[in-house]
This record gives structure tokens, C-alpha cells and sequence, in this order.
């Protein structure tokens, strides 16, 4: 992350998102405001809190998306929630800091996954002397001060490893005694306790009796099992949890969508349990507080939280004026216009006319879009946008799937290997639909 500018960190977003340039320069100012914050003296570093970020826009415009990209580029940990499964503390349902807890289980993800790289040529050493040792094991009566008997089996082992190496043997059974996993025990998960940090999994497993049984398996299937075992046994638990906790608490992403559905007036008619009640409740989690998880404690200072949400039938001024505040980044994220959608079917680096063209290449299938074609699509999608329901750019799968629905059914069976999507061929899949309003709305 210290090498990557906001300039180039828009560039980056650019190569996967079209357009909105106001939020793609917000966030990379907020990325590159942890760095900065990172070379403050530390009495001055815990004081500078993070600007949260508010994206308005309606949807299928890149909100989502601009947030996963960034935390994919920046490698840090991401979770996207929705504001409307969240319920007031006291009520059946998820409380607000289940995010938090549910943050810190990516990371430790993220970390343990690290920590695999590290110790994966140690664990690979252990686990060819294990398998070793099955294939040629001590015999009963063997005598650690007979010499002669010594170099003989240190002989043999040597010829067994070099066929190990060249992969020789990976059909050959070998008996091995495999622990048994124990059936995860959720015993609270339903009942509203998610705030109890206990780790009720861990001290199950402790009192039960660990089963294990001796399996005849392969040499191959021996080696990922006997790996796995290996690198659990290597990664040094108390430095994940450690390194996990202050990767959240330095360089956690909460995106919390949908905020507009929890906001609007306070209810007249008894607890408002889906609104007002989580805004008071997700204040504190945005502010920074201390959130008890199994791994410990877990300030949220300075995770960086973004919002967002269409905001169609109300607006941001309808938050609680305290939530306003720990949100003072406002960006909004324009509609799609007939260029947008052009450029969304090409210029990504994964665009959907590029998906569709591989998928169907698995089949010995050439799809070729030409340019009239993608300007037909582009056009419908605008259209249907306009004048039926705005879904923005998802509107483009809905549109592409009806067009290939043909070339993909029958790809298998075809005996033409090359199908040209024009915008003749476009106009002809769609125009039953397009000329009809009412079929419209139901299929595209």
C-alpha cells in the first residue's frame, strides 16, 4: 500500500470499473490517508481517525464493486453487509457488532493463509520423512547400536525418497491413522447470543475424546493429509490471532449497504426496531468502541467504514445528526448513460462480452461481438433501463443472457463453431420484448 498513489490507485480501479470518478478519487484518498496516519509520531497516530465514506447512487452503478476492488488491491480485509439484517440489541436477530466479529474472522483467514506460505517448505520436509517412515517403518526388533543395520535401512530410505520425488509412487496404498473431524457444535448460534465471545467449538473438542481410525489411502491422497496436519502443527496460533486482530484494527473495510432502507422519521407506532434502533446501535461500532470476539478484544477506532445506498425515498440528512457526522465524505455516483454501457462491455478487464466469449470457447465455440453489436446492446440496455425499472449495469446480464440463451443451449451439439453477434442478431433475440412494455418489465 505505501507504493500505490491515489493516482494509481484510480488507475487500478479503472482497469475493472467505468466511470464515477468522484468516488474512485474519495476512496483512494481514504486508503492513502492510512498511510500517511502509519508515519505519524504514535501520540499524534491514535488521535487521527479515519473520514468515513457515504456513496449515493442508485443501484448497479459500482458501489459494491468500487469498495471489493479496493480492498482486493490494497490486501486488506473486507466484509460487505446489509444494514436491513441488522435488528436493535434485545431483539431476535444479528446485533450490529456481529460485523465486527465477522471482520476478524477474514482476517485471521487472510493471516493463517500467510502464515501456510511460510511454513509450506518446512511442512513439505516433515511430511516426506512421515511418509517415509510408513513406507519403510522400524522393524520390531530393530537395534539402534547394529550399524550395519542402520545404514542398510538409511539406504533404503534414500531410494524411497528419490522414487517420492519423481513421483513413482503416488498410486502406491499406504495405512494411515487419520484423526476424525468433530461435528461443529452451534448450540447459541440462533438464539441471539453472538455477543459471547466464548469459543464453544475449542472447548467441546477439548472434553470430547478425539476419534481416529486407520485408512488405507493412496501415497497421493497421504501427502495432502499428512500436509494439512503439518502446517496446522507449524503456524503458531497466538501470532495469527495477534497479527488478525491488528490488521482489523489498522487496515479493516466495513462496507455497510443499504443504509437508506434503516433510514427515515422515528416510528410513531412503537419500537422501531429495523431503523432508528440500529442507527443508535451501529453509532458506536462507526465512532470506535472495543468489541469482544473469540480471538479478543477489538477496537474499531480506525476501521474505515463506507456506506451506501440509492437513496430514492429519502436522503442522508435523514440519518441521526450523530451518524452524519462520523460519515463526513459524501460522494454521488451518477446513472449509466448509453456510453457507460458501452464502455462496460469492452473496456474491463473482464468485460461480459469477454466472459461470454470464453465460456463458449470451452466448448470450441468463437463468439464474435462486432462493434454494431455491442451498440445494439448498449442501446437496449439504456432504453429498458429508462423507461421500465433502473438496475443500472445488471441490467447488461439480464440483456446478454437472453442474447447467447440460443448459442448457449445448443453450443454442444452445433456444428457451426463460429457465431457472429451483430446488431441484427441482437434486434432479432430481443425485439418481441423490447417492442413490449408489459412482457418487458416481467423478462428484461
Amino acid at each position: 500500500m505505501a507504493d500505490l498513489t491515489p493516482r494509481q490507485i484510480v488507475s487500478e480501479l479503472d482497469r475493472y470499473i467505468v466511470g464515477q470518478d468522484a468516488a474512485k478519487r474519495a476512496v483512494a484518498v481514504a486508503i492513502r490517508n492510512r498511510w500517511r496516519r502509519q508515519q505519524l509520531p504514535p501520540d499524534l497516530r491514535k488521535d487521527v481517525t479515519p473520514k468515513n465514506i457515504i456513496m449515493i447512487g442508485p443501484t448497479g452503478v459500482g458501489k459494491t464493486e468500487i469498495a471489493r476492488r479496493l480492498a482486493q488491491l490494497i490486501g486488506a480485509p473486507f466484509l460487505k453487509v446489509e444494514a436491513t439484517k441488522y435488528t436493535e440489541v434485545g431483539y431476535h436477530g444479528r446485533d450490529v457488532e456481529s460485523m465486527v466479529r465477522d471482520l476478524t474472522e477474514i482476517a485471521i483467514g487472510m493471516i493463517r493463509q500467510e502464515q501456510r506460505g511460510r511454513v509450506e517448505t518446512q511442512a513439505k520436509e516433515r511430511v516426506t520423512e512421515r511418509l517415509l517412515d510408513l513406507l519403510v517403518p522400524k522393524s520390531n526388533n530393530w537395534d539402534p547400536e547394529n550399524q550395519e543395520e542402520n545404514d542398510r535401512r538409511q539406504r533404503t530410505r534414500e531410494k524411497m525418497k528419490a522414487r517420492l520425488e519423481a513421483g513413482e509412487m503416488e498410486e502406491r496404498p499406504v495405512e494411515l491413522n487419520i484423526e476424525q473431524k468433530a461435528v461443529p457444535v452451534q448450540i447459541f448460534s440462533n438464539l441471539g447470543m453472538e455477543q459471547m465471545d466464548v469459543d464453544f467449538q475449542s472447548m467441546f473438542e477439548r472434553f470430547m475424546p478425539k476419534q481416529a481410525q486407520n485408512r488405507q489411502i493412496t501415497l497421493k491422497e497421504a501427502r495432502r493429509v499428512l500436509l494439512e496436519q503439518e502446517t496446522e502443527a507449524l503456524i503458531d496460533r497466538q501470532v495469527v490471532t495477534e497479527k488478525a486482530v491488528e490488521l482489523v484494527e489498522n487496515q479493516g473495510i466495513i462496507f455497510v449497504d443499504e443504509l437508506d432502507k434503516i433510514c427515515g422519521p422515528a416510528s410513531t407506532h412503537g419500537p422501531d426496531v429495523s431503523r432508528q434502533g440500529v442507527q443508535r446501535d451501529l453509532l458506536p461500532v462507526v465512532e470506535g468502541t472495543t468489541v469482544n470476539t473469540r480471538y479478543g478484544p477489538v477496537r474499531t477506532d480506525h476501521v474505515l467504514f463506507i456506506a451506501a445506498g440509492a437513496f430514492h425515498l429519502s436522503k442522508p440528512s435523514d440519518l441521526m445528526p450523530e451518524l452524519q457526522g462520523r460519515f463526513p465524505i459524501r460522494v454521488e455516483l451518477t446513472d449509466l448513460k448509453r456510453e457507460d454501457f458501452l464502455r462496460i462491455l469492452t473496456e474491463p478487464k473482464h468485460a461480459l462480452t469477454k466472459q461470454y466469449s470464453e465460456l463458449l470457447a470451452t466448448e470450441g465455440v468463437t463468439l464474435d461481438f462486432t462493434q454494431d453489436g455491442i451498440e445494439a446492446l448498449a442501446d437496449v440496455a439504456f432504453e429498458v433501463n429508462r423507461t421500465t425499472q433502473n438496475i443500472g449495469a445488471r441490467r447488461l446480464h439480464t440483456i446478454l443472457e437472453r442474447v447467447v440463451e440460443e448459442v448457449s443451449y445448443d453450443s454442444p451439439d452445433a456444428s457451426a463453431k463460429r457465431v457472429v453477434i451483430d446488431g441484427a442478431y441482437v434486434r432479432r433475440r430481443l425485439s418481441d420484448i423490447v417492442q413490449n412494455e408489459d412482457l418487458s418489465k416481467f423478462i428484461l
